[in-house]
């Protein structure tokens, strides 16, 4: 359940990025006078397919970073368990006797545990990974694109709508409602308060939506 949950949260903060991202960046060239729908189209695209696949690769590099601390961490203890049994038995023993247990206790659990699997106990006692939420690359990776893909396609669509100010208001509203929803429900499935956590998503996605249509305004303002 924790790494499910896990993985949701990660898909709400994706598609956040895709929301904020995307919308900003066709709000800056939608403030210059050179905008058209063809190059706002262009641009939407552009901004998804490279945000996708940035998430994409920064996802495979950090979690195959963290699966390979995992597998160096899992190959210590199975060579540990394998050359030290005693040893990693009193280690197993003090982690009980850390958590409450009476010494006597402690040992005869530690004891009883080890005549099964014992890598996958000190997997959980001692190292605190859980076999069914081991890092998975390629997941971390298509997740994150998908979830970034679907928030960048809502602020594209918006942004033909319209044209020159009811344009800019279509789109920069839609991203909001976007990050007001994405926000209450990444609150809700890490158990936060609703409001302050969807209030710090709209206000942050809006700074950088007003900030990048001003530079983009000046800046095509000044090439002009």
């Amino acid at each position: 359940m924790t790494g499910r949950l896990g993985w949701l949260r990660a898909s709400v903060l994706g598609a956040n990025d895709g929301v904020v991202s995307t919308a900003s960046l066709l709000l800056g060239v939608a403030a210059t006078d050179a905008a058209t729908p063809g190059l706002l189209v262009s641009t939407g695209i552009a901004a998804l397919v490279a945000g996708a696949l940035s998430m994409a690769v920064g996802e495979y590099v950090s979690v195959s970073s963290q699966r390979d601390a995992e597998q160096a961490d899992l190959a210590r203890e199975r060579y540990e368990l394998e050359r030290m049994p005693e040893h990693e038995l009193d280690e197993l023993t003090q982690i009980y006797i850390d958590k409450g247990l009476p010494a006597a206790l402690a040992r005869e659990v530690a004891v009883e545990l080890s005549k099964g699997d014992r890598l996958a106990v000190h997997m959980v006692e001692e190292l605190g990974l859980v076999p069914g939420n081991l890092a998975r690359p390629w997941q971390a990776a298509w997740t994150s694109a998908a979830s970034f893909s679907v928030g960048a396609v809502l602020p594209l669509l918006a942004i033909l709508v319209g044209t020159g100010t009811t344009r800019l208001l279509v789109c920069g509203l839609t991203a909001l409602v976007a990050l007001a929803v994405l926000g209450a429900w990444g609150a809700r499935i890490g158990g936060a308060p609703v409001r302050p956590a969807t209030t710090r998503v709209v206000l942050g996605g809006l700074a950088a939506m007003v900030v990048t249509t001003v530079i983009g305004s000046l800046v095509g303002g000044a090439i002009a």
